[in-house]
This record gives C-alpha cells, sequence and structure tokens, in this order.
C-alpha cells in the first residue's frame, strides 16, 4: 500500500485530555511531537493531504489535547501537545508534560514518535529532554526537521548531519510542508510502523 492511499484515508478521531480518554489501546499509532513553534499540524496536513485535519494556528500551542486521527480500523495518527514556548499557565504546560510522559510510558499501541524541529532552531534542551524520554521508554523516534525551505541547501544537509549524529536515530528527514518537501518519504518510512 502507497502512503498515499493510507495517510489520505486520515479522518479525526477524537480529542483527549489524558490518556484516561484516549482510544483503546490496540492497533498501532505513530504519534508527532515537537515544541509549539515545531510545525506539527502542518506536517500532519501535508502528509494526509488534508489541510483541514490538524488545526494550525499562527499562535504557538494550540494543540493542547492529545488529538487522535484514524488512518485505519487500527491505525493511528496521534498530535501531540505542543511543548516548550506556548502562552499558556504554567499549571497547563505541566500537565501537558505528564500527559506525554505517560503517554509515552504507558501506550502500548505507540510504535513510533515523529520528533519536529525547527530546522533553524534544532536540539534545544527540551527536545534533548523528549528524546531521552523515548530512550528511556524504548519508544523509537524519528527526528523530522522542518521548514527546510527556510534555509539552504548546504545548511539543510549540515543540519542534518549534526542531528544525526548527536541523536544516533536512523532517519533524519528535512521537510517543508509548505512546498511538500520530501513528505512523501516521511510518509514511507512511517509506513513501517503503521502498516508493517
Amino acid at each position: 500500500m502507497t502512503n498515499n492511499l493510507l495517510f489520505n484515508k486520515a479522518e479525526f478521531l477524537l480529542s483527549a485530555p489524558s490518556i484516561k480518554q484516549a482510544p483503546d489501546d490496540t492497533g498501532k499509532e505513530v504519534a508527532f511531537a515537537g515544541r509549539s513553534n515545531a510545525g506539527k499540524s502542518s506536517a500532519i496536513n501535508t502528509l494526509t493531504n488534508n489541510k483541514k485535519l490538524a488545526r494550525t494556528s499562527k499562535t504557538p500551542g494550540r494543540t493542547q489535547l492529545l488529538n487522535f486521527f484514524s488512518l485505519s480500523e487500527d491505525c493511528r495518527l496521534v498530535d501531540l501537545p505542543g511543548y516548550g514556548f506556548a502562552k499558556v499557565p504554567k499549571a497547563i504546560k505541566q500537565a501537558w508534560d505528564r500527559n506525554l510522559a505517560v503517554y509515552l510510558q504507558e501506550r502500548q499501541s505507540l510504535k513510533g514518535l515523529v520528533m519536529l524541529m525547527d530546522i533553524r532552531h534544532p536540539l534545544k534542551p527540551i527536545d534533548l529532554e523528549m528524546i531521552e524520554l523515548c530512550e528511556n521508554f524504548d519508544v523509537p523516534f524519528i527526528p523530522v526537521l522542518t521548514k527546510s525551505d527556510k534555509v539552504s541547501n548546504n545548511v539543510c544537509a549540515s543540519t542534518q548531519q549534526k542531528v544525526l549524529k548527536e541523536t544516533n536515530a536512523p532517519h533524519v528527514i528535512a521537510i517543508s510542508a509548505l512546498k511538500g518537501t520530501n513528505c512523501e518519504k516521511l510518509g514511507k518510512i512511517l509506513l513501517k510502523y503503521v502498516d508493517g
């Protein structure tokens, strides 16, 4: 099955304030995580060829819930709350952090995490904390550098090499949701997690 056929079927399933309200922990999920301004929702919308699927906003941090999208009867994408610099009360930030940790630790259907970072500002301390959580809980992760259209090809290549070296990840992909660059490639990699 090509990624277009699978990801184009994406439909909103539900939003959950915590893992307790999430769909049954069966099947396979790939989650998208990143700082509040990393472009998670845009990446999901480009991957699924549906600009209205995940909410995007010029105000970072609008994703405050665990948002689940069904791809098939037993495959899902999950848009996790953005972390970092969102202008929200501290108590809400702390609740997001707890939800993320619980989700990564306890969710049996989670097969991989797409770790999105702005290519101009990768590997901030909070990103490294997230990667460490994935390693601690044995969650495979894929660093994805967003907004690649904002830098030159040379900067793009060198940043990919830097992130590859510092994370020991099997893949580091640079994408542009605006131009669709490498979104097809990302989809093919994600298929191994949800459709393999």
